[in-house]
């Protein structure tokens, strides 16, 4: 593909986000701008933002996402489907829902498979994605809770919400990836802030980005030498699949 092509590629896989406690309705609305002129796929907004976001880009090609349980994951799954539902009859085409953390640190097994399930069977049609948190689980959770959102018709596992402990490691990207075999795609975020660490998490195998800093991103692509070169900063060129 040519850089442009590469380009287009690269911002398609960037989830563009805002979910600060303190995001005003302005911000949101530069964030829908933003999306529109540089061709990202989806935003994610606080949900009080929904109908101001839909608004904004109506008759673009961008989605709405909305995030479900954020950022702690300990609603009920009754409280979790009534927002999903709420949100998927507001305009909303994404959900990254958060896992009910404790319950599997609890060995609940079912419960938080069932968590999952009934947001995705409520709202057919939205694209679904969980937030493990990642920094908080041990290295067989990481794979249970893959395992069950897998069973449990999740589009993607996410790594992180980006209010905990720590955010996306390119070690849980791999694992994601191996666990869920093809049988759902991988998001990385928390802590994604420029071009080299995109890079690496895609070469990794994660299949989308979320990032609050994706116009500067984009515009590090355009400007930076880390074009047609490897992630880490050497000479040989990446070999990129997006």
């Amino acid at each position: 593909m040519t850089t442009p092509d590469l380009r287009r590629a690269l911002i398609a896989r960037l989830d563009h986000t805002i979910l600060r406690p303190d995001t005003t309705k302005a911000e949101v609305l530069r964030l829908c701008e933003e999306a529109s002129r540089f061709g990202f796929t989806v935003v994610f907004v606080p949900p009080c933002f929904l109908s101001e976001a839909v608004a904004a880009l109506a008759g673009t090609p961008v989605r709405v996402g909305i995030p479900i349980g954020f950022p702690l994951g300990s609603e009920t799954t009754a409280a979790k489907v009534a927002q999903a539902v709420e949100a998927v009859g507001g305009g909303a085409l994404e959900l990254d829902m958060v896992l009910n953390i404790g319950r599997l640190k609890s060995g609940d097994f079912d419960l938080v498979h069932r968590d999952m399930e009934q947001v995705v069977r409520a709202t057919p049609g939205a694209g679904h994605k969980v937030i493990l948190e990642t920094c908080y689980l041990t290295r067989d959770e990481k794979i249970m809770a893959c395992r069950l959102a897998v069973e449990a018709g999740m589009d993607f596992v996410k790594t992180s919400t980006g209010f905990g402990a720590a955010g996306a490691t390119v070690e849980d990207v791999r694992l994601m990836k191996e666990t869920v075999a093809g049988r759902a795609k991988v998001k990385a975020s928390g802590g994604i802030r420029d071009l080299a660490t995109v890079l690496t998490m895609l070469e990794a195998g994660a299949d989308r980005i979320g990032t609050s800093a994706g116009v500067q991103i984009a515009q590090e692509w355009s400007s930076g030498p880390a074009i047609g070169r490897s992630a880490d900063g050497g000479g040989a060129p990446a070999h990129h699949s997006y």
